[in-house]
């Protein structure tokens, strides 16, 4: 089995997980979570409550914010509400709707994340309504694209300090990215 191999044999033998076999993953150790958690070294997932608590994410030394639900008809804090603070800001309109197409944020995002936790100090909190779906897509498409990990290594990673449950298309997008980079991946590791 591939357990029993090194880490490398098998993330060159990993394939893609199918869209249920994402949603059992995450259905795996559900566990109650707050308003906030920290998901990764200095990346923070949270919901439309911490978002609008600026007290709460200056205690937590939060330096940039993703809001995955930008807009007036959603949670609408923007770089405005946080003018008073030292906080960078990116907003991101989103639906948390199947067919709500993230995808092209994810690099965007990505990149600001990374500005974000390579500035001094810096802490990156990604909200939505309830930082579960938007918030957490976002968050795994990070991680993919600027950590090397899998679409699984980067649910189970996030899922140990919060529970989190992208929606069917935000799964399908981010597999499609997994696809993708896991393509990329090989092909880089085939000699010329």
């Amino acid at each position: 089995m591939a357990g029993h191999e090194d880490k490398q044999a098998s993330k060159d033998k990993y394939e893609t997980p199918s869209i249920s076999e994402l949603q059992r993953l995450l259905m795996v150790n559900r566990k109650s979570t707050g308003h906030v958690n920290e998901v990764w070294p200095n990346i923070y997932i949270g919901d439309a409550y911490t978002a609008r608590d600026k007290g709460t994410l200056l205690n937590l030394g939060i330096t940039h914010i993703v809001n995955a639900a930008h807009g007036i008809h959603h949670i609408n804090t923007g770089a405005k509400y946080y003018s008073d603070t030292q906080m960078h800001y990116l907003g991101v309109e989103a639906d948390d709707d199947p067919e709500f197409d993230l995808s092209p944020f994810f690099y965007p995002t990505a990149k600001f994340i990374r500005a974000g936790l390579n500035s001094p100090k810096g802490k990156v909190f990604v909200n939505c309504a309830m930082g579960v779906s938007r918030s957490a897509t976002l968050v795994l498409a990070y991680l993919m694209i600027c950590k090397n990990v899998t679409l699984v290594e980067a649910i189970k990673a996030v899922c140990e300090h919060r529970d989190v449950f992208p929606n069917s298309g935000f799964l399908s997008q981010l597999r499609q990215l997994d696809l993708a980079l896991t393509l990329e991946r090989r092909k880089k590791k085939k000699p010329q």
